[in-house]
């Protein structure tokens, strides 16, 4: 309410940017024309990332049609981003390079870069593995030199906190990479895994470009982050500086189960004790494909009708929803929640 009450005036609307997008606290506006908005700021403890617009946004109209070509402009930026990381890995970022590659790349595309380049390693490693059998092994080498490179940056005097933690995330993930690049290698050298198309290689979580695909924002070039048989498309939400999940064996399986539900058009329901981190598992998967998470506190309390606002939100703006304590909610109310819910599959479905 107090976004569309005030929305003829765009300066106004500086303290709700973080309740419409995932990262974005602020924007900054042009000096001369308020009503230009060129820059998106993501703030990090006290430390600043500022990301310029591909586009200058015009903050004229109704709130709700600027504030939708912002969510597209952001999209733009950030796949003008992807496409020159992709470029620059595809163009060959050897361990030497990596530090110039990291420094020059937002935290989102510095890991990402260092996942399409796993990816694209592992994989070329295992279709030549009949030609050159030491390519898996060098491919092996390789991770472990990465993730040497990557934890000697972090015993530095470092410039902020923004900047450890980017490189803290990098080493997270490539820590998890390097094991299952080291459980390849051993499969391999058992003579129990012959090509990149058997299964212990295709569960895992993989992004590649592709230059001639289209995605939602324009013809030029994809991200595909794929998982066994399912593919999707990289969403390009502006994720700042955040932190990601240790990747255990179980998170593996709760990617491999969730993402399979979502190509048949269902959700998930991860299982367990409290603080186990099932939420955060959620959360992360979305993190992976730039993809907006919201997470809502189911309670007793909560109807119907307050749900059905939660799902025209939802079904309008794209993004995911992980309703916490889902059992909370009354039996009676549960049951057309249910019947709310298989509405949008079967729309989903037939669209």
């Amino acid at each position: 309410l107090q976004i569309l009450s005030q929305g003829s005036d765009p300066m106004a609307i500086q303290p709700y940017y973080q309740t419409v997008f995932d990262a974005i606290v602020q924007v900054i506006h042009d000096e001369t024309d308020k009503r230009k908005i060129h820059t998106m700021v993501s703030r990090f403890k006290g430390t600043a990332e500022e990301i310029p617009f591909a586009s200058v946004v015009n903050a004229v109209g109704n709130i709700e049609d600027w504030l939708a070509t912002m969510k597209i402009e952001q999209q733009y930026t950030m796949k003008d981003i992807c496409r020159r990381c992709a470029e620059d890995i595809e163009a060959g970022v050897g361990v030497d390079g990596l530090r110039s590659f990291v420094d020059n790349m937002p935290p989102q595309y510095a890991l990402l870069g260092i996942q399409l380049m796993w990816t694209m390693d592992v994989t070329e490693a295992l279709d030549n593995c009949r030609v050159k059998k030491s390519g898996v092994g060098d491919c092996t080498k390789k991770q472990t030199q990465i993730i040497s490179e990557l934890s000697s940056w972090c015993l530095e005097n470092l410039p902020n906190r923004m900047v450890r933690t980017k490189y803290e995330t990098l080493v997270t993930i490539q820590v998890h990479q390097r094991d299952v690049m080291a459980t390849i290698n051993n499969m391999f050298k058992a003579k129990k895994l012959h090509s990149s198309s058997d299964f212990e290689w295709l569960k895992q979580a993989r992004f590649y470009w592709q230059p001639e695909e289209e995605d939602l924002c324009d013809d030029d070039g994809k991200l595909c982050v794929s998982v066994t048989n399912v593919d999707f498309m990289y969403m390009y939400e502006y994720l700042g500086c955040k932190g990601r999940l240790v990747i255990t064996p179980l998170t593996d399986k709760c990617y491999l189960t969730l993402m399979g539900a979502l190509q048949m058009i269902l959700g998930g329901a991860p299982a367990g004790p409290a603080g186990t981190g099932k939420t955060e598992t959620v959360k992360d998967l979305a993190k992976a494909l730039a993809k907006q998470c919201v997470v809502f506190n189911c309670g007793d309390g909560l109807d119907y009708l307050a749900m059905a606002k939660f799902f025209k939100g939802l079904a309008s703006c794209g993004a995911w929803a992980c309703f916490d304590e889902f059992n909370r909610i009354n039996i009676e109310v549960l049951s057309v929640v249910a019947q709310q819910i298989i509405t949008l599959q079967n729309a989903c479905k037939l669209g």
